[in-house]
């Protein structure tokens, strides 16, 4: 029997070992609590798009969804994303021309905007800001930092059958989720990782970081305006893919204009 969430909650008594940054050095999470308190986390968006931005029904852009899905795809077929073959990796577009952002559920859940699409100017530097998400959810950083920031017992209440409230206020934080800087220094290199084995640039996340740095984007995303510094970060993942000796160049089969002309 796997232990679970309810089995941690009588180890309350033990310290947790923290990290040098400040993050949880111990998730007392399993994956599929995880994908449990994703699943939950996803109701809560979908079902409330005045709080979160409307979700595009999938039945009213079958032709987007389907960009989204084969950029996942190749992704997660590169055969170094952990949980591939656990985490459901579902998708969702939230129809918002004004938000720059994308975030990733406990479990794979992941969010974009149209924001974000929109604004692009290439598959690769998408493909690049997805794998960032992804290794959000493979490397279990959300769970670690929604644990730091509402308690062990909060986050075991949604699991089971918590106050709808209680959701809310995780769901919302989910939003603007804080990562430590080993965080998005891992996500960082992991998109480098899963990239790598794929026929996107493995550079990709620094070419999106790199024109909101040029352009003095003010509220750009989360995961940009968290340290390290973007200017580093750009440095760090072009620093990473050469390191690895990959590809940089572009994905010789992107329809980057057709996933964007096809949202709603």
């Amino acid at each position: 029997m796997r232990p679970s969430i309810s089995t941690a909650l009588t180890l309350l008594a033990l310290p947790l070992v923290t990290a040098c940054d400040g993050g949880l050095g111990l998730n007392l999470f399993t994956i599929e609590d995880d994908i449990e308190l994703g699943a939950s986390l996803r109701d809560e968006i979908n079902a409330n798009p005045d709080a979160y931005g409307q979700v595009v029904d999938p039945t009213d852009a079958p032709e987007a969804y389907g960009h989204l899905q084969r950029i996942t795809d190749e992704i997660l077929a590169s055969g170094m994303v952990e949980y591939e073959s656990d985490f459901p990796w579902e998708l969702y577009i939230i129809d918002d021309d004004e938000v720059l952002n994308a975030f990733c559920a406990p479990g794979g859940y992941i969010y974009v905007y149209t924001g974000l699409i929109h604004y692009l100017d290439s598959e690769d530097h998408f493909a690049g800001v997805m794998g960032h998400e992804i290794a959000h959810a493979d490397r279990r950083h959300s769970t670690q930092q929604l644990t730091k920031a509402y308690g062990l017992s909060v986050l075991a209440g949604i699991l089971f059958g918590s106050d709808p409230s209680v959701i809310a206020q995780v769901a919302q934080g989910l939003l603007a989720l804080s990562f430590s800087r080993a965080d998005e220094a891992e996500a960082d290199d992991y998109s480098v990782v899963y990239l790598c084995e794929t026929d996107y640039a493995a550079d990709g996340a620094a070419g999106f970081f790199a024109k909101l740095l040029e352009e003095g984007v003010a509220s750009g995303p989360e995961f940009l305006s968290t340290h390290p510094s973007p200017d580093n970060r750009v440095e760090n993942i072009e620093a990473a893919a050469a390191e690895l000796d990959c590809s940089t160049e572009p994905h010789p089969d992107a329809d980057w204009e057709g996933f964007q002309s096809s949202l709603p």
